[in-house]
């Protein structure tokens, strides 16, 4: 079942991860986000399969949602009905396997993108980046106009994401936008559950 407890979506990088990565996880899932992104670009189909299990397992603990990347055979034999994909691999899913998973989400960086992944079955979509990070040093940031748009276009969830601080976050429930997604942030500090508490928007 998927549970949803707060306004936060949390992508992992465990390449930024000071931490143990699998004990980031865990404090991170006692915080009880709307849900984690297992991202991990970097590993193979077969180690990234392994690393889900153990962060399923850890997510099914606190009644997180568990949402996958790109590996569509690994959610299938894992049977994880989550999953989140780039453009170009979910326009070549055919439709029963887009329809298959209760939960599709797809990272969009147009109003155009955005409605294609609607048409495409998406149930969510994430749009960024919207402020300066790091994680894009050499492109500007969308912005809060380019999310307002963005979250007009389509009926379905939009999470921003891209720099967004505590800071900065009430400026993101004017845009509509559902909630926001972090990653470097919560990877890097030292009190997930406390950080968590200061983003609530």
């Amino acid at each position: 079942m998927i549970i949803f407890m707060s306004n936060v979506i949390c992508v992992t990088n465990r390449l930024l991860c000071e931490a143990p990565f699998l004990e980031r996880i865990e404090q991170i899932a006692k915080s009880r986000p709307k849900a984690i992104i297992l991202r991990e670009k970097d590993l193979s189909a077969k180690a990234y399969q392994e690393l889900a299990k153990e962060v399923m397992a850890i997510c099914k603990r606190y009644e997180v949602t568990c949402i996958l990347h790109s590996h569509v055979s690994v959610a299938k034999a894992l049977k994880n009905p989550a999953i989140h994909l780039p453009l170009p691999i979910l326009r070549t899913l055919p439709e029963e396997v887009r329809k298959s998973f209760s939960m599709l989400g797809a990272s969009c960086h147009s109003v155009l993108e955005a409605q294609e992944a609607q048409n495409l079955n998406c149930t969510y979509i994430i749009a960024g980046h919207i402020f300066a990070t790091d994680c894009k040093k050499d492109l500007p940031p969308r912005g809060l106009a380019f999310l307002s748009k963005v979250c007009q276009s389509v009926q379905i969830p939009v999470w921003a994401i891209g720099g967004i601080s505590p800071q900065n976050i009430s400026s993101i429930p004017p845009t509509k936008a559902q909630g926001i997604c972090l990653m470097s942030s919560l990877m890097q500090c030292q009190n997930p559950s406390q950080y968590i508490k200061t983003l609530s928007c």
